[in-house]
């Protein structure tokens, strides 16, 4: 089993394929919580916390995450909620830059 959290992002100047719809299927049971859009372009992933406060502190923590890869995702928050979603822009698709972050971001959560 790849341990996506212990990887690092590679940067992605575009030129290569995105995963295949079926190969982004197949790494998601590395990444748990996650889902594959209908697309198959991007991962996304519902959080719910107590509050704002611990709302805003979970996006400012994935935003570090993010920041040190160099592989950001879309953050949305909502009172208690943040939903992420990862996609490499350059090349309109996955790649495993985005699962790296997805399991980054599942090593912070309680156990």
């Amino acid at each position: 089993m790849p341990d996506f959290a212990q990887q690092h992002c590679v940067p992605c100047d575009g030129g290569v394929a995105p995963l295949a719809a079926d190969d982004a299927r197949g790494i998601l049971e590395y990444v748990k919580g996650w889902v594959l859009a209908a697309d198959g372009k991007k991962i996304s992933r519902d959080f719910t916390f107590k509050d704002f406060k611990e709302a805003l502190a979970f996006a400012n923590t994935t935003g570090e995450i993010a920041e040190s890869e160099g592989h950001h995702p879309d953050i949305y928050i909502w009172w208690n909620k943040v939903r992420l979603e990862l996609s490499t822009h350059t090349i309109n698709g996955l790649s495993t830059n985005d699962f790296i972050i997805a399991a980054k971001v599942n090593a912070i959560l309680p156990a």
